[in-house]
């Protein structure tokens, strides 16, 4: 009987790109499960208890609308559970700028100050911009209050 004798070549560049394939498709199953199945720590039939941690906030991010002359201009609360996060204007162009040079100045101010005490109250500024303070407070004020928690009594 005469053996046929079968001759494979094979390409290490082939064999390097099969390996590289067959990693990357194990990490994407791996990535798939994990990403899908339930968390042990939390199962869905414990919820956690809201009254543990008192909430003062929606999280979320709310605007409100400034209107500056015939500009108008946005500011942006943004806010977790319990903080202020961030505050910043939107929508601000150069006309504004130009016709209120009081208005960055003051806001980075105010801004500062409220991140860090996370409160409206004992926020301080100069008397040259005692009136561009007490608009952009109201503005912050008012995006506050459309993300208070309503109390629940």
């Amino acid at each position: 009987m005469s053996a046929k004798t079968k001759i494979v070549v094979l390409h290490m560049k082939e064999l390097i790109y099969t390996g590289i394939f067959a990693v990357l498709g194990i990490l994407f199953v791996v990535l798939l499960i994990m990403m899908f199945l339930p968390d042990k720590e939390n199962p869905p039939s414990q919820e956690p208890d809201i009254t543990e941690t008192a909430s003062l906030y929606i999280p979320g991010i709310y605007t409100t609308e400034l209107v500056l002359g015939s500009q108008s201009i946005d500011v942006e609360v943004i806010v977790d559970k319990a903080s202020i996060t961030s505050i910043r204007m939107v929508n601000l162009n150069d006309a504004v700028t130009t016709m209120y040079p009081l208005l960055q100045p003051t806001f980075d101010s105010i801004c500062e100050q409220v991140i860090e005490q996370q409160s409206l109250e004992h926020i301080t500024y100069t008397s040259d911009s005692k009136y561009t303070s007490l608009v952009l407070l109201q503005a912050i004020q008012t995006s506050l209050d459309k993300a208070a928690v309503p109390d629940s009594q």
